[in-house]
C-alpha cells in the first residue's frame, strides 16, 4: 500500500492496463454507505471486471466488488451494487462525448483514500487488439533483459 502526499492506494486494476490503452484519467469521489467505506479502508475491494457508464448525466461504476464488512450485521450492503461517482458537470459531459465514440470505454483503474475520502481514478480507455498485447509483452521482456544486463555489468561479471 503506497503512501504519498496523504494518498493511500487501496486497489489497482492492473488488468485494465493490460487490456486497454489509457488515454485520460479523472479523479472522482464515491457515494458509499457506512459499511462500504469500512471495507474499503480494510482493503476488501476488487476492481476486476469493473466498468463505468454515464446514465442520465451521472456516472456509475458497475461490477466493483466491495466485500461485506464483518461487523456490519444487518447494515451490510450488496457487494456488487452500482455506485455513483462524484464529478463536475463539465467532466461528465466530456466523458459522455468521449464514451459515445466507437471503441472508447470508461474503466476504474484504482481506488485510494485521499485526505480521509475514498476516491476512484477513472480512465478513458481504448481496447487493445491481441497483437498490441503481444507487442507490449515483447517490449516488457526486452526492457527486463536490458536491465538485467546493466545490473550484471555494474557488478563486474
Amino acid at each position: 500500500m503506497a503512501r504519498s502526499e496523504g494518498i493511500r492506494v487501496i486497489a489497482q486494476n492492473r488488468k485494465a492496463y493490460h487490456d486497454y490503452f489509457i488515454e485520460e484519467t479523472y479523479e472522482a469521489g464515491l457515494v458509499l454507505t457506512g459499511t462500504e467505506i469500512k471495507s474499503i479502508r480494510k482493503g476488501s475491494v476488487s476492481l476486476r471486471d469493473a466498468y463505468a457508464r454515464v446514465d442520465d448525466g451521472e456516472v456509475f461504476i458497475y461490477n466493483m466488488h466491495i466485500a461485506p464488512y464483518e461487523q456490519g450485521n444487518r447494515f451490510n450492503h450488496d457487494p456488487l451494487r452500482p455506485r455513483k461517482c462524484l464529478l463536475h458537470k463539465k467532466e461528465i459531459s466530456h466523458l459522455y462525448g468521449s464514451v459515445r465514440q466507437r471503441g472508447v470505454t470508461l474503466v476504474p483503474t484504482k481506488i485510494y483514500i485521499k485526505d480521509g475520502w475514498a476516491k476512484v481514478e477513472l480512465a478513458l480507455a481504448k481496447g487493445k487488439k491481441l497483437y498490441d498485447k503481444r507487442e507490449a509483452a515483447k517490449e516488457r521482456d526486452a526492457n527486463r533483459e536490458i536491465q538485467r544486463a546493466l545490473r550484471a555489468r555494474t557488478r563486474g561479471e
